[in-house]
């Protein structure tokens, strides 16, 4: 069976993880760290033993500074997420944690109000659905020349719903992570689902960009099914070999990079691997289910 022929098996499985994530986002949501939330962040090390997590917890309930999210980092470091303190709670907190008797190093400390939380989460919001306007109108001024037997809009929007597959998937494997593991997200998780986007639609232009060649090339001569079958197959060996260089880094950026771009890397990782696969088995079919709807039309 050829790759455009297992469309409707493509379509299924599509269609399954995406309503997944769909419930999965209407049931649970997805947990908001506190660039979105507001808050404060402080990351400390060291020198010696760290200290169990129940032991930190306790010292800064001492302060009242209660339902503190501990997290290890490296060997002997801990980020310490907290609601939104003072610089005086802050100094308390630090006071409370040297009373435990071993020495540490403040790395950082970051607080974020509430209302730049929203405002983060606002921009974020407005910046994912201008790049997929801007996506759509640049796939139909860049193929502006093709008109049979496909009109060019029809291309952007294929890739904008191979898009979409792309980013509730992510969106959805994220909210099952926040609700049973704690995770959340914060502005690298945007930066990583644009990031994706960005890969996904270059894929899947170059697909397209072969399609439009091969119709240049061979004309009337072969059906669209067939010259989108023989465009997917000259490129689908370069879009995996990408992926998987993409895979490599991000693999080893997951496992041995810190806690901070760990799950940057997963959101990479999950959304490179469903955008390789949406550029090969669901925008190029997209394209021939359109076409042989409207030759049922005439």
């Amino acid at each position: 069976m050829t790759i455009i022929g297992m469309r409707k098996v493509s379509y299924t499985i599509s269609g399954v993880l995406v309503g997944f994530s769909i419930l999965a986002l209407l049931i649970w949501g997805l947990k908001f760290g506190i660039d979105f939330t507001g808050g404060s962040l402080m990351e400390i090390e060291f020198q010696g033993t760290r200290p169990d997590q129940n032991v930190i917890v306790q010292a800064l309930n001492s302060v009242d500074i209660s339902n503190a999210i501990v997290q290890p980092t490296g060997e002997n470091g801990l980020f310490l997420r907290l609601a939104n303190i003072s610089e005086e709670k802050h100094q308390e907190a630090l006071v409370a944690l040297t009373r435990l008797g071993i020495k540490f190093t403040e790395k950082k400390f970051d607080s974020i109000g509430p209302t730049i939380g929203a405002e983060l989460k606002r921009n974020s919001m407005w910046a994912l659905s201008i790049v997929l306007i801007m996506i759509v109108l640049y796939i139909s001024w860049a193929f502006r020349q093709i008109s049979r037997p496909m009109a060019s809009w029809k291309y952007g929007v294929s890739a904008v719903i191979a898009l979409f597959h792309d980013v509730f998937i992510p969106l959805g494997i994220f909210a099952y992570l926040g609700h049973y593991y704690d995770v959340e997200i914060d502005t690298l998780f945007i930066t990583a689902i644009l990031t994706v986007l960005g890969f996904s639609v270059h894929d899947t232009i170059v697909v397209f960009d072969r399609i439009r060649e091969n119709l240049r090339k061979l004309g009337r001569r072969f059906d669209f099914e067939e010259v989108v079958e023989q465009s997917i197959k000259q490129t689908i060996t370069r879009s995996i070999n990408t992926s998987m260089t993409v895979f490599f880094v991000m693999t080893l950026l997951f496992f041995f990079g810190g806690v901070a771009t760990k799950f940057f890397a997963l959101t990479l990782l999950i959304g490179v691997f469903f955008g390789t696969y949406s550029s090969i088995f669901i925008a190029s079919a997209l394209l021939v289910t359109w076409y042989k709807h409207s030759l049922k039309r005439v």
